[in-house]
């Protein structure tokens, strides 16, 4: 298994953290340096490195993630405005924790998807 992660610690309520949701597949709470108005980070309970990582097995939490997103969406009240979910990958896909997470960011005009460095 990897190294477990501070996102370990939230989900078993060991780093103090305002939860969102919770239940036996995944747990969400706000982001704590959060790029837009509403930044939520959805993570599944169980480790998971990468999106190169996910297994069949995964499926269920995947799928929850994303029906989480959305009733998250709409208790914020971005839900008809519109959001983003964004989940990175590795390094150069932005991944800062290997614990596998949903960012939902919304609540504001998000602006353009990726800005490409130009040469």
């Amino acid at each position: 298994m990897a190294q477990e992660t501070i996102f370990s610690k939230i989900i078993r309520q060991e780093i103090p953290a305002t939860l969102l949701y919770q239940d036996e597949l995944v747990t969400a709470f706000p982001d704590i340096a959060p790029k837009a108005k509403v930044h939520i980070l959805i993570v599944p309970n169980k480790q998971i490195a990468t999106a190169n990582d996910i297994e069949i097995e995964d499926e269920v939490v995947i799928g929850r993630m994303y029906r989480v997103a959305k009733q998250l969406a709409k208790e914020q009240g971005i839900d008809e405005s519109g959001y983003r979910l964004i989940m990175n990958c590795n390094e150069h896909g932005g991944q800062e924790v290997y614990h596998i997470h949903l960012h939902l960011v919304g609540g504001e005009p998000l602006g353009p998807m990726l800005t490409v460095n130009k040469c």
